[in-house]
């Protein structure tokens, strides 16, 4: 019988915590356990999925880079040196990897767990908190991105667009973006209930793609437009990707870097707040 009561007195003593305003009712230390559990499920169902995203910024870069840029003269890279127009697109193309992967996998993956599937509304009932979740499905998302942003780098060795030793330092950038594109998107998705509105992803990042200095440099538009452009963080990850891959290293890449790093804590805070204020206030 007193065995009785202490198992059933456990759930309501994690009650008690995940109900407390403690760093315990946020964080248990278990973010791995939804790192895990998002991986298995990658392997057994989504890896074709995941194998698709591979291939768009090559498709990209062959059509573009190599096919339309034989016909364009060199471009200037941010410290005014002439470069190819393909190794001008490649990083720009490199860090819309990152960020697709890291995106895709935050927003529609996170949004049927959490619609359809109650995945988090099951999670939240044992001892793991919001930022325990919140951590294994952006950590899950900045993976996808970061092997996105991996594989399109080597492909960038082979073709000799990498025109610099600090061409290595991107991956790590890679990181870095694909974190601050996933915990965003997890946070913004936590708000959206629709189909419908979900549509409203795509809208966002389609234009983002065209107009961050992906293909063209920043000046060719009016400065109003590049007042707008420059406060995308797509345009960010873009010329922090291409100043290591290009050799044009300059301190404001230091604020690129800056950038990403408060646009994490502003989705770790607003991911971990939402699912705490869905599943368990």
């Amino acid at each position: 019988m007193s065995t009785l009561k202490e198992n059933t007195g456990a759930p309501d003593a994690a009650a008690k915590v995940r109900g407390s305003g403690s760093v315990r009712a946020l964080y248990s230390g278990n973010a791995t356990a939804v790192l895990g559990r998002g991986l298995l499920a990658t392997r057994s169902t989504n890896w074709i999925i995941v194998l698709t995203g591979v291939f768009e910024p090559i498709f990209y870069l062959l059509a573009l880079g190599l096919g339309l840029g034989s016909y364009i003269q060199n471009v200037t890279d941010p410290l005014g040196n002439q470069i190819p127009y393909a190794a001008y697109i490649a990083p720009a193309l490199l860090a819309v990897s990152a960020m697709n992967g890291a995106i895709y996998d935050s927003t529609w993956n996170v949004f049927f767990k959490m619609n359809f599937g109650k995945l988090y509304e099951g999670m939240l009932a044992t001892r793991l908190g919001p930022l325990d979740v919140a951590l294994g499905e952006i950590s899950l998302a900045l993976l996808r991105g970061a092997a996105y942003g991996l594989a399109f780098l080597l492909v960038m060795q082979v073709l000799g667009l990498n025109l610099s030793w600090s061409a290595i330092l991107a991956l790590p950038a890679l990181v870095v973006i694909a974190f601050g594109f996933a915990s965003l998107g997890m946070g913004v998705t936590s708000y959206l209930k629709t189909f419908q509105q979900m549509d409203w992803i795509p809208f966002v990042l389609l234009p983002m793609f065209l107009l961050s200095a992906t293909f063209y440099p920043l000046s060719v538009y009016p400065q109003p437009i590049q007042f707008v452009v420059q406060l995308l963080p797509l345009w960010h990850g873009v010329e922090l990707v291409r100043g290591l891959t290009t050799g044009a290293l300059a301190p404001v890449m230091l604020l690129h870097l800056l950038y990403f790093v408060v646009m994490i804590a502003v989705g770790l805070f607003f991911t971990t707040r939402r699912l705490r204020a869905l599943f368990l206030d």
